[in-house]
């Protein structure tokens, strides 16, 4: 038996829904003898990080995708922070990078220019991103590897790449205009394109509506 403000006293169910992020949360009032049940979405959360990578003559370093999220579509290297290792952003993009490129980097090789909250992305996770640029550039394009293909191209081929919406809106308007500064946002992704953005902290002066 729990208290719960607003309802007399109730006892309590908590049961998922074939393994997903949707609980039912039942409640029972002896007293009134009522039930009452509400749905509760509850989406794992994960924290990555993505490393903007440039070579000698400025062109920017992507992976097109072989697995999801974002699946077929180019991004910058990254992948996720190694929780259970208390790994923290910056040693997770020197993992990241040296796993998927081979560069050798230290933190002074890193810029971290934005932090990102994008909740319920594409209804399925909750993402917390740490957007790094390598000041160090990378000598040649390197192998290919089962996480993808690489390529590189001009900054302004990205309007031309299939690119996750979500990054195209949010990430690289921040990375163009102010990579050298830094700025936190959140904003939800549930129906797949980012949503009531709220620019948290940016050193370049913006409003929600600029990004996009």
């Amino acid at each position: 038996m729990y208290h719960l403000s607003g309802f007399p006293r109730f006892i309590l169910a908590w049961n998922s829904l074939n393994g997903s992020g949707l609980f039912r949360l039942s409640l029972f009032c002896p007293r009134t003898n009522n039930c009452y049940s509400l749905l509760i979405i509850m989406l794992p959360f994960k924290i990555s990080v993505l490393i903007f990578v440039r070579d000698e003559a400025g062109e920017l370093l992507l992976l097109k995708r072989n697995k999801e999220p974002n699946r077929g579509c180019w991004s910058p290297i990254g992948g996720k922070l190694e929780i259970p290792l208390g790994e923290s952003p910056y040693e997770c993009a020197i993992r990241e990078a040296q796993e998927e490129t081979g560069m050798e980097l230290t933190e002074d090789d890193l810029h971290l220019f934005c932090m990102i909250s994008e909740k319920g992305y594409e209804g399925k996770t909750h993402w917390l991103m740490f957007l790094f640029d390598c000041l160090k550039p990378i000598i040649g394009l390197p192998a290919d590897f089962d996480e993808g293909q690489f390529a590189f191209y001009k900054e302004s081929d990205i309007d031309h790449l299939p690119v996750p919406e979500t990054d195209r809106k949010l990430l690289w308007d921040i990375y163009r205009q102010d990579r050298s500064g830094f700025t936190a946002l959140r904003a939800n992704c549930m129906g797949g394109m980012p949503e009531d953005v709220v620019v948290e902290q940016s050193t370049y002066p913006r409003k929600p509506e600029d990004l996009g």
